[in-house]
């Protein structure tokens, strides 16, 4: 596979709103959006239905302007721009969609070939670009095949073949993998992460899995009522959610803390709970290191450590039994360098 003939696109949106007008009321889709996408990152962009995700990705391609604000693909500000130049940037641009969006009168080969002759590509240039794009998402062998002789997997395949026909240097996925089985949204997710560090595209990911983020994304926006209200690396964001919209969707996607009925099952035994956030900087293995020399017995109960980003982090519920006064001490001294609760009925 030939690599991109540039670097990704960066992508950065300064102060967008949009509102969308009617009779009865005004509806802000998108209010203050402030974020960059360096190039050849993969920016994660999660959020319930009508947090703004699909406006905002709309944006980026020009099919839908803001209200207030800019819109800038590699320092161009594409807000206003004459539709002739924007029908040439969206050239560069390659879209893959949920429901994979594939002419059902056309082959893998042929699907993938449409783009490249509606840019009027020669027809043997085309057909070495198919067999080259085919080869690299692991369907060689399938491109005589119509789209109702392939599996979901096998149609986002195609989808991706397909959005990388033109060279892009920008990729848009909007909810890409929610139609498909886990095991195939693993490996979609690694086909995209193979696009972003074999050819280099810039991958802007539209969904509302946490999950998704955490296998594929740099970096993550959070969205709620058109706002991001949470920005960062997806360590940063996973290991310390600052807002309940961030923290519910960390908690769905590492499911490391106790349920209520779990927990009043583990209050019926002996000791004390906790619920421990574990970062490399916790102290807390010094701190059971001090209450085992104080004479406490600790048992982790539920929750464990994860890696992302080259980092370790989780939660544990653990049980301490032994002296009250050591066992505060030992609280004490966890809360002044990470976040420990008490888990009480």
């Amino acid at each position: 596979m030939t690599t991109a003939t540039n670097t990704g696109t960066r992508v950065e949106f300064r102060g967008v709103s949009k509102v969308f007008r009617s009779k009865k009321n005004d509806v802000k889709a998108l209010d203050d959006v402030s974020l960059t996408v360096e190039p050849g990152e993969i920016l994660g962009v999660i959020g319930y239905s009508g947090a703004g995700k699909s406006t905002l990705v709309r944006m980026i391609n020009g099919l839908d302007t803001p209200t207030s604000g800019e819109v800038l693909l590699d320092g161009t500000n594409i807000v206003g721009m004459p539709e002739k130049q924007l029908r040439r940037l969206r050239s560069g641009i390659g879209m893959i969609f949920q429901q994979f969006n594939l002419l059902s009168s056309r082959t893998a080969a042929g699907n993938v070939e449409y783009p490249l002759q509606l840019a009027g590509v020669p027809k043997e240039e085309r057909t070495a670009r198919v067999q080259e794009l085919l080869e690299f998402v692991g369907l060689s062998e399938r491109g005589n095949n119509y789209p109702e002789q392939l599996s979901g997997g096998q149609k986002q395949r195609v989808g991706i073949a397909r959005a990388l026909a033109a060279r892009p240097a920008l990729l848009l996925a909007d909810e890409a993998t929610s139609a498909l089985d886990p095991q195939t949204t693993r490996e979609v997710l690694e086909l995209l992460r193979k696009v972003n560090k074999e050819l280099g595209i810039t991958i802007v990911v539209i969904t509302h899995e946490m999950d998704v983020v955490r296998s594929i994304a740099d970096k993550v926006a959070v969205m709620e009522g058109g706002k991001v209200v949470e920005y960062g690396s997806v360590y940063e964001v996973f290991s310390n959610p600052r807002t309940p919209v961030a923290q519910n969707f960390v908690a769905t996607s590492l499911r490391n803390t106790p349920d209520q009925l779990e927990a009043d099952e583990l209050l019926d035994h002996e000791g004390r709970l906790f619920t421990i956030t574990l970062t490399e900087t916790s102290g807390f293995f010094d701190a059971t290191a001090q209450a085992t020399a104080d004479g406490l017995t600790i048992d982790i109960v539920h929750g464990g450590i994860t890696t992302l980003q080259h980092h370790c982090f989780g939660k544990a519920t653990v049980r301490l039994i032994g002296d009250n006064n050591a066992i505060d001490r030992f609280y004490a001294t966890l809360s002044t360098t990470t976040e420990i609760e008490e888990i009480v009925r």
